[in-house]
């Protein structure tokens, strides 16, 4: 069994925005050489998540008008400056798991790896990738 690690960086846009993290996170596997296994995805941060999920700009637009409803950025909270970041994260994940088949991640035939960011300000954010298998 083999254990292979890595991480990946990238920047985001100010307020809720998203990022196909797919190509990056299928890259990393490509050259693992782990053919049957398990790939976990884990985001080091309180202000932001990782989703799988179509990414598609109407239905991403969606996903944010909701995300906005949910947890007002403009309302008053107690936590300063970005509170509302970190109510909506609560409600996401950080962390996601797909399996690993023939060196292929079994993602359905419209899901994508998606980072979802909620800060009000760009950021530079990484996410740790972990493979096991054989």
């Amino acid at each position: 069994m083999k254990v292979y690690s890595e991480q990946i960086n990238f920047k985001t846009s100010k307020g809720i925005s998203f990022i196909d993290l797919t190509n990056k996170v299928t890259g990393v596997v490509k050259n693992t050489q782990v053919e049957n296994g398990v790939l976990f995805l884990f985001a080091p941060h309180a202000t932001g998540a990782i989703i799988i999920n179509e990414y598609d700009g109407r239905l991403l637009e969606d996903i944010k008008k909701f995300l906005e409803k949910l947890v007002p950025p403009n309302e008053l909270y107690r936590h300063p400056e970005n509170a509302s970041s970190h109510i909506l994260s609560s409600f996401l994940t950080p962390s996601v798991s797909i399996p690993l088949v023939q060196g292929r991640l079994q993602l359905g035939t419209w899901q994508s790896i998606i980072w979802v960011e909620v800060e009000p300000w760009p950021r530079t954010r990484n996410v740790y990738i972990t493979i096991i298998g054989e």
